[in-house]
């Protein structure tokens, strides 16, 4: 039985929520996004914070058919990355689709109300809405939930803290006494941007970073135009940068024991020699692979660092109190704005929303220990469910969009396969799912992520939860689903 019009329900309206839409919409299938918020743009609409760029060069930063050829910058700050998702939301009119403020709290699949229909999804949302539709789409993202770290006294401070994705813009900055907790990729951030603005800003560093100099281009009005004119240019700069990229870095960077990782060591420890304080510069030399914590790219952390106005803290934190933050050495650091630049809770995804699968299976149990998805996509006893950068995803290494973009033309492979009445359902095989996941955990053993250093990366085992193959194994994966390792009937 071919099905012609079947109804998703898209959770999500970031960068792979949009494009998810955007390609259910080139098929001509009906579709509906739930997004929490107000607007697009996901992580970019959450997080505002001073310094915020993103850290792959904009050119490859952008859907494939979508070159942008007015990025300002080789690495472009946040608000031109949320405005291009804007942007392109708005040309292909998806705000028509789009249910805003309405998170979606659960999801049920169950039998449909045609005696035909094999079954479908009940999305309930916060508003009280509730619909049925035949796929879901989980586009959640995964730097979705901010984590805030277990300091004690943590509400006793009078000034103002926050976390830096929930960013207070009538906080005043300027000549105020700031704490930064964090030196990853935000940390470091908001060092370069912060250290110029405060009276004085202090920065407390658990972990020293491998920090990768990254000279901050700015494209000229002539470039910009070139590439407005000539659609072939801008193709081949997107398709060289991409390459570049993924068969270089994203693939050499798995293997803590290559040329590439020895040459990028030297590369850092070359900038790193550029803190004229020799204790300073030791207090933030890492003592570990690099690559085994994510890479942090920054143009202007050292320099910023090495301002008169500003202090690394290396001091573990004790406690926070009324005025400030204490360190176990006994000191008092008074401060009138604590930012919390600690991440994300990485595992949570589509949580915690209720999702229940075949038979009232919950994902929550599924995924009590920890959560896995086969090929990084679906769940076994979920049918018509499936994720975009979901578990086990290349968070670490690849372009989240490339990734997600053959993520999705993966799915409508399966989407087809159901429309035209060869499956009833379809979701992984718990045979397969297993096979994967045990075949994922030996290799990410292997990989420069378990090589001794605390990450995100690592699960509740030590062992790294991201994609450990190289790209080409990525590419060929989602070049075609074996249908073998699919349940198509109930």
């Amino acid at each position: 039985m071919e099905r012609p019009d079947p109804k998703f329900a898209i959770i999500g309206a970031g960068m792979s929520g949009i494009l998810a839409a955007i390609k259910l919409q080139e098929a001509g299938l009906d579709f509906t996004i739930f997004e929490k918020a107000d607007k697009v743009g996901g992580t970019w609409r959450e997080n505002t914070y001073p310094g915020i760029a993103c850290d792959v060069p904009s050119h490859i930063y952008s859907y494939s058919f979508e070159l942008n050829p007015d990025w300002n910058y080789f690495a472009s700050p946040g608000s031109e990355v949320q405005a291009y998702f804007e942007r392109v939301a708005d040309k292909y009119g998806l705000d028509a689709h789009i249910r805003f403020g309405e998170a979606v709290t659960r999801a049920e699949w169950g039998e449909g109300p045609d005696a035909d229909d094999a079954g479908s999804w009940e999305v309930e949302t916060s508003s009280g809405f509730s619909g049925r539709f035949d796929w879901v789409i989980a586009a959640t993202g995964v730097l979705h939930h901010p984590k805030r770290p277990d300091i004690v006294g943590v509400d006793d401070f009078e000034g103002d803290l926050f976390h830096s994705a929930q960013w207070d813009h009538d906080v005043e900055l300027d000549g105020k006494r700031i704490a930064v907790v964090g030196t990853g990729s935000t940390g470091t951030q908001l060092t370069g941007a912060l250290g110029p603005r405060a009276g004085q800003l202090s920065v407390f560093q658990r972990t020293a970073q491998w920090v990768v100099p990254l000279e901050q281009v700015e494209y000229s009005a002539e470039q910009k135009e070139e590439y407005r004119t000539d659609a072939d240019l801008l193709e081949a700069l997107h398709k060289q940068l991409s390459e570049s990229f993924h068969t270089g870095f994203a693939s050499q960077i798995l293997d803590a024991d290559t040329p590439f990782t020895s040459n990028m060591e030297a590369v850092c420890n070359a900038e790193l020699d550029n803190v004229n304080d020799p204790v300073l510069r030791e207090k933030l030399r890492p003592d570990y692979t690099l690559g085994c914590k994510r890479l942090v790219v920054s143009h202007n952390f050292y320099d910023s660092i090495q301002l008169p106005t500003v202090e690394l803290v290396t001091d573990s934190i004790d406690h926070i109190e009324a005025k400030g933050i204490r360190t176990a050495d006994g000191r008092l650091h008074e401060f009138d704005v604590i930012v919390l630049a600690t991440g994300f809770h990485v595992d949570r995804f589509m949580r915690p929303m209720d999702i229940l699968g075949l038979d009232g299976l919950v994902l929550d149990d599924v995924w009590s220990e920890r959560p896995s998805a086969y090929l990084a996509l679906g769940i076994h006893g979920f049918p018509n469910f499936f994720m975009l950068n979901g578990p086990n995803s290349p968070v670490g290494n690849f372009s989240l969009i490339a990734t997600a973009e053959m993520q999705m033309a993966y799915i409508m492979q399966l989407v087809e396969l159901w429309r035209s009445g060869q499956a009833e359902v379809v979701h992984p095989t718990d045979e397969a799912a297993a096979r994967f996941e045990d075949e994922r955990v030996e290799a990410a053993k292997k990989t420069v992520w378990a090589t001794g250093c605390r990450s995100w990366y690592l699960d509740d085992r030590g062992i790294p939860f991201a994609w450990p193959f190289p790209f080409d194994r990525f590419q060929a994966e989602m070049a075609e689903p074996k249908l073998g390792d699919y349940a198509t009937a109930l």
